[in-house]
């Protein structure tokens, strides 16, 4: 049986691994870290479970087809549900917003707090679902390959509806086309922050993210989000797939045009027909191929935006909040300019608390909450996380009792913490940007790398830093765009 070899057990490599088995390959995914999950992972601290890093689960229906291809059922082994509330937004002024799940409800709900006019509101949504039909099944879920690409039917068909497409400004200025009041352009402005990037430099074509979130839904798994890790892992294995973790990759050995397999931190060398690498792919190149030609264009494209997190058990509980919540800063644009020009800390950040306690008592306990607190940063320069914390915690910690109206700091019974520089020691993020490269320009998602190598025919790559981006649904979609140029043995 031929072997394939799989570098990480992120996402995107639990995804390949399967795609993998499925085409007839004896498959074994290699992990440095004590387990699998990558940023998706969790961990426990006294009696708070808390999931390390995403915290939104979109566009399910990618992982369900892993479970098709296996011929099983997801909702045997995964459940997961969509809430009445989707966000509580907290405004500089005081303003609250709760958004609805619901879309028709929230285009009521939009109109009526910010005197919106609906049918404005309406038509953005329908554009955005526009946007989203006419470019995922053009790019999203097709390879970076042009002559793959002119063969399909999605191609021709996006091609007519190009002139319909919003493919000149970025996306602050298309929001300004729909909406007059500020806060309705903040509330989604946020959006560019879900694949760290900038809403007054990311493209227009940004506005189909509310239709992901919304139009097809934003969920929470009934067990958190580290469940879709366990059971994609628990499903990689039913198919044969093997694990070995704390077990580091460094070297990815290539002779003549192919990879002839890996050699291991240990010495060890393994042999294999093809090798997939989950690593981010700056250190794919820089530390597992350094004798090979570096795509250096799309190396060096600029980079998303990283986070600080703090994971906070309290040992009561707050009514104010929700499972989301996003305490906005008063001055957005500020705020963008400290992440992608000075590259600096804000005074005033905008705050995401996410509380899965709220949706699964047993992650905290009776009567507690587990705080997962984020706010954006700049992706890792050459500063000292170790004084920059603190003074961004101080800051955090003012705004959220400001807000409240009650002292958070006397609260905290449990806490730990996550910076840039321990995002890129942890998961191997470059700089511990989230997603890879940002989307800053019109030109960022043809700059993303491909999911196959050009210099060596059995080499791929899977993850959020390839295309087609970063986040749990991307990352599982790339493995199913790298398993297009496999054939099956």
């Amino acid at each position: 049986m031929k072997q394939a070899l799989v570098i990480g057990a992120g996402i995107g490599g639990i995804a390949a691994a399967i795609q993998l088995s499925k085409k007839g390959y004896e498959v074994h995914v290699f992990e440095s870290a004590s387990g699998p999950g990558g940023k998706c992972s969790q961990f426990e601290l006294n009696g708070f479970r808390f999931d390390r890093g995403p915290s939104l689960f979109t566009l399910p229906q990618y992982m369900n087809e892993l479970f098709e291809l296996c011929n099983e059922r997801m909702e045997d082994h995964f459940r997961y549900h969509s809430l009445d509330v989707l966000c509580n937004y907290f405004y500089a002024d005081g303003t609250r917003f709760q958004a609805k799940s619901d879309l028709n409800d929230n285009i009521k709900a939009l109109a009526e707090a910010f005197g919106e006019d609906e049918v404005l509101v309406r038509k953005f949504y329908n554009e955005a679902a526009f946007i989203y039909d006419t470019t995922a099944p053009l790019f999203l879920e097709r390879p970076l390959s042009l002559k793959r690409l002119i063969k399909t039917r999605d191609f021709w068909k996006g091609i007519f509806r190009i002139p319909r497409l919003p493919l000149i400004g970025n996306y602050t200025q298309q929001l300004t086309k729909y909406f007059t009041n500020p806060k309705t352009i903040q509330y989604f402005q946020r959006y560019a922050t879900y694949n760290g990037s900038s809403p007054y430099k990311t493209p227009a074509l940004m506005q189909l993210m509310p239709h992901v979130e919304q139009g097809v839904g934003a969920f929470i798994p009934d067990k958190g989000m580290f469940d879709i890790t366990t059971q994609l892992v628990a499903l990689a294995q039913r198919q044969g797939v093997r694990f070995s973790y704390n077990t580091p990759v460094t070297q990815i050995r290539c002779k003549e045009g192919k990879v002839e397999g890996i050699e291991l931190k240990s010495g060890e060398v393994v042999e294999a027909d093809l090798v997939v690498s989950n690593m981010d792919v700056f250190p794919t190149y820089k530390k597992l191929l350094p004798h090979a030609k570096e795509p250096k264009v799309i190396l060096n494209q600029e980079k998303s935006s990283s986070a600080l997190i703090f994971y906070w058990g309290m040992n009561r509980t707050f009514e104010q909040l929700d499972v989301h919540n996003i305490l906005f800063s008063a001055d957005y644009r500020n705020e963008f300019h400290c992440l992608f020009e000075s590259k600096n800390l804000t005074d005033d950040p905008t705050v995401y608390i996410h509380i899965t306690s709220k949706h699964i008592a047993a992650d905290a306990p009776a009567n507690s909450e587990n705080w997962f607190v984020m706010v954006n940063v700049p992706h890792r320069t050459n500063e000292n996380w170790n004084d920059l914390e603190p003074v961004m915690r101080e800051r955090i910690l003012q705004k959220i009792e400001r807000h409240l109206g009650v002292s958070v700091l006397e609260h905290i019974v449990v806490e730990s913490s996550w910076n840039p520089a321990g995002i890129e020691n942890d998961t191997s993020s470059h700089l511990g940007a989230l997603y890879g490269n940002a989307s800053n320009s019109a030109s960022a998602a043809f700059f993303r790398h491909s999911n196959f190598s050009r210099e060596f025919s059995n080499l791929f790559f899977v993850g959020g830093s390839v295309h087609p981006g970063g986040g749990v649904p991307l990352a599982i979609l790339s493995a199913k765009t790298m398993s297009e140029f496999i054939p099956s043995v």
